[in-house]
């Protein structure tokens, strides 16, 4: 049974009024080749709509436009294009069971998640680009110098499907703010949501070419984007083999490159730590969107006293995820035999599979649905603690001493996120400051939307969020009088 509740009310309504062009100079104008892209409902396999395939011409229209706006959009005084983010905020706002829903449909999470987590969090995020839009010193005096924050030029967006919304918000919304015009390129498999996206920038009062929209297949749409010409920066947020290609691009052209790559997060919890909350917590942030989320914590480290139990409290907090209710399908059925691929791989590799398993969940036959597996007696070294599965799988791995959970906590190419708790907070936040990751949850720490977010080493480069993410998309002048 699909426990959505009520996926296809609103989303079916969005469905029908989805556009059959791309959004361009203002106008909703049709693809050049006049070719289609399917959108499918992992829950139930079932097209549900279809977006113009966008190709390098399309791109191309897309960045004339964005760059003939530039410099009236970039001399739009900071508190103009704040109210017209604020405006945004509200229409969002306005918009959002039928944001959830749309996201429901093309992405399959669970309705009440997708109410809280990819609607409100992209409302919040463009609420406080309103703000920062209406705050941030674009200018300010040094000595004899008058410096200025002036906006890098015309981006290219290219954004993932795991999360549709924020990760468009996270980049459109600093870009506009700074004073950029933008080229979107949305993931192909969720994109009726960034075209609901376009109708409330345009409804905001963002200016013809400012924000231009292009639907495309990846190797075509978003590598024409990346490599051309007239882009001055690249935000790209996806896997970190597709980040490097970017990167190389860029680099050889000398611009600008923000990137937000894959995770291999690790949870430590050391001793003394409420091990119950720890888990739970844990466990949630794993499976919450079906396990496709880049900085989730995938590898818990316990200490050996407690790891049987942790174990024991792990299975259980998973089998709270039932597939089709709490827990949805993954994006779609290549991802659903990329991470059955995994969980087979971690039993050859031996590892204890404690749940789960490569198998269909009971009772589905539709849907791409991955059951939620728990692996315990993994070594630090196995694939499936080094690899960026993306689904519903964390991997328990025991260590000896704070010195051994340093060790493995640090020994992956990845450094995006991670957790760490302890009876004492100092003692964790000493052990976090030695973390080589962008960002890290002290004892269950609350989301900051003002944060920046981003990774070390292979995570990326780069920050989203707040006034760090803000000053990706802004270069510096300086006069000396």
């Amino acid at each position: 049974m699909d426990g959505r509740t009520e996926p296809a009310g609103g989303a079916q309504a969005r469905i029908q009024q989805a556009h059959d062009g791309l959004f361009i100079d203002g106008k909703w104008s049709p693809a050049a080749a006049g070719e289609w892209i399917d959108v499918v409902d992992p829950a139930s396999e079932q097209v549900i709509g279809r977006v113009p395939a966008g190709d390098g011409r399309d791109v191309d229209a897309a960045v004339r436009a964005a760059r003939a706006a530039l410099p009236g959009w970039a001399a739009t005084a900071p508190a103009e294009r704040a109210a017209v983010l604020a405006a945004a905020r509200d229409l969002m706002a306005e918009r959002k069971e039928e944001i959830a829903a749309t996201v429901t449909a093309e992405l399959g999470s669970p309705l009440r998640f997708s109410a809280a987590v990819h609607a409100a969090l992209p409302i919040t995020v463009m609420g406080t680009y309103a703000d920062l839009a209406a705050e941030f010193a674009f200018e300010e005096r040094i000595g004899n110098s008058r410096v200025f924050q002036e906006p890098v030029g015309v981006v290219g967006a290219i954004t993932p499907w795991n999360y549709p919304l924020h990760q468009i918000v996270a980049k459109v919304a600093p870009a506009l703010a700074a004073g950029c015009t933008v080229v979107l390129k949305p993931a192909e498999d969720t994109p009726l949501v960034a075209q609901l996206f376009a109708e409330v920038l345009e409804a905001a009062g963002v200016p013809a070419g400012v924000f231009n929209l292009v639907t495309g297949l990846g190797p075509v749409a978003g590598q024409a984007l990346a490599e051309h010409p007239d882009v001055d920066m690249v935000s790209f947020t996806g896997s970190t083999a597709v980040g490097r290609r970017i990167g190389a691009a860029a680099g050889g052209a000398v611009k600008r490159v923000a990137l937000e790559l894959g995770g291999k997060s690790a949870n430590v919890i050391l001793p003394g730590a409420d091990l119950a909350r720890a888990v739970n917590v844990g466990v949630a942030n794993v499976f919450a969107n079906s396990g496709q989320t880049c900085s989730a914590w995938t590898r818990m480290l316990v200490d050996a006293a407690r790891y049987e139990e942790a174990v024991e409290l792990a299975v259980a907090a998973a089998a709270k995820y039932v597939p089709g209710e709490r827990l949805g399908p993954v994006v779609n059925a290549k991802q659903r035999e990329r991470v059955r691929g995994y969980i087979r791989k971690g039993v050859a590799e031996g590892a204890r599979l404690a749940t789960g398993g490569p198998e269909a969940p009971e009772g589905l036959t539709t849907g791409y649905y991955v059951r939620p597996t728990v692996f315990a007696d993994v070594e630090p070294g196995m694939v499936i603690a080094q690899e960026e599965i993306f689904g519903p799988v964390i991997v328990l791995i025991r260590y000896e001493d704070e010195e051994d959970a340093l060790r493995i906590a640090n020994g992956t190419v990845y450094g995006l996120a991670g957790a760490v708790w302890g009876a004492d907070e100092e003692q964790a936040v000493a052990f976090a400051r030695r973390m080589d990751t962008g960002q890290v949850d002290i004892n269950g720490g609350r989301f900051n939307a003002r944060a920046p977010f981003g990774g070390y080493k292979q995570s990326g480069v780069g920050r989203e969020l707040g006034a760090h993410g803000l000053a990706e998309y802004l270069q510096t002048k300086s006069l000396q009088l």
